[in-house]
């Protein structure tokens, strides 16, 4: 098969390097993809950066969702067939043209489904349902701010949570991303390069507060996100986008860390707030059975066209550089898939 090797860390167009690799056979209660596209997560970036802790060390085959065919079925596996054309969550290795996954990761789809709107199911969507749908009780009528509103995870949760009948803030930095917002349905679309989201909040909720924040920023958004809660308000993290690479790393590093604050349970506890923390690697590894149900819970909101993913960009494999360069730029919304 073919593979797109992290080879080392820094800038995109020097990253990668295209080689043959052996083909994995799936073990008992996995599945092989002859895999058609894959695509791109913020994750993917931090790796590229030496920044994320949980990526394998280098030379390393990054990517976290497929979209193919089964052509392989390991025992023990039932419900999947070979020939079958699916999306998948990878346990990294998603960046080839052949994948072994956990069959409980996989969802069948059309053979007419789009490789982009398949590839953000998977990781994004999973992710946005996780914490939408299947961990917090968001009501209708909840006050709900979303971060990076206009990213692939960010317009998955802008979706669900319209469709339960919250009422959505939005933060993006460009008068597109803004548009787009609100024909998303965001009540409140907040230009964070150009306004303080504190002060807008504030302005719009008095002390009332919001009932849930969405974070994939981190640092500072956290710590100040936090008083914008009302009494029984969950923060939710799922990211820290603000971490970015660059000289002094170990200075910049420790700057990011100190950015966060010192949240304390007795304030938590005083003010009946929540600071919750995702991470769906952790949830694939430790709990598949609720991964699984995620998996199958955006996919039918997918099929049933209650949940339309944005393809933001469409790559080839041989432009892999430009790919990460787009997500990295922060222009991109939605999804970035990439085909062989």
């Amino acid at each position: 098969m073919k593979a797109i090797y992290l080879v080392k860390t820094g800038d995109a167009g020097a990253a990668f390097e295209l080689r043959d690799a052996p083909d994995p056979s799936p073990a008992e209660g996995e599945v092989a993809i002859a895999v058609e596209a894959f695509g791109l997560n913020y994750a993917d970036v931090s790796a590229r950066h030496g920044l994320y802790q949980d990526a394998p060390p280098m030379p390393s085959v990054l990517g976290y969702e497929v979209v193919g065919r089964i052509d392989g079925v390991g025992a023990g596996v039932s419900g999947l067939s070979e020939g079958e054309r699916v999306c998948a969550l990878t346990r990294f290795g998603g960046y080839a043209t052949r994948a072994v996954t956990d069959a409980r990761a996989v969802a069948v789809i059309p053979d007419d489904m789009d490789a982009g709107v398949a590839a953000a199911l998977p990781t994004q969507g999973c992710t946005a349902y996780y914490m939408a749908i299947d961990s917090l009780n968001l009501h209708e009528g909840d006050h709900v701010l979303i971060h990076a509103a206009a990213g692939g995870v960010g317009t998955l949760l802008v979706q669900m949570c319209k469709e339960i009948g919250c009422v959505v803030y939005g933060t993006a930095g460009s008068a597109d991303k803004l548009d787009l917002l609100r024909e998303l349905g965001v009540d409140y679309a907040i230009n964070y390069r150009t306004n303080d989201f504190v002060a807008d909040i504030e302005r719009l909720r008095g002390a009332q507060g919001l009932d849930v924040i969405f974070d994939s920023i981190g640092g500072a958004y956290v710590r100040r996100g936090m008083n914008l809660l009302a009494a029984g308000g969950k923060m939710v993290c799922f990211g820290a986008a603000s971490h970015e690479s660059g000289r002094f790393q170990v200075f910049r590093s420790l700057a990011f860390l100190a950015s966060w604050g010192l949240p304390h349970p007795v304030p938590l506890l005083m003010k009946s707030r929540s600071l919750v923390g995702v991470n769906m690697l952790r949830i694939s590894d430790e709990r598949p059975e609720v991964l699984g149900r995620c998996m199958r819970g955006v996919a039918e909101m997918a099929l049933a066209g209650r949940l339309k993913p944005i393809v933001g960009g469409r790559f080839d494999a041989a432009r892999i550089g430009e790919a990460h360069e787009l997500l990295e730029s922060r222009r991109s919304t939605g999804k970035i898939v990439v085909s062989w």
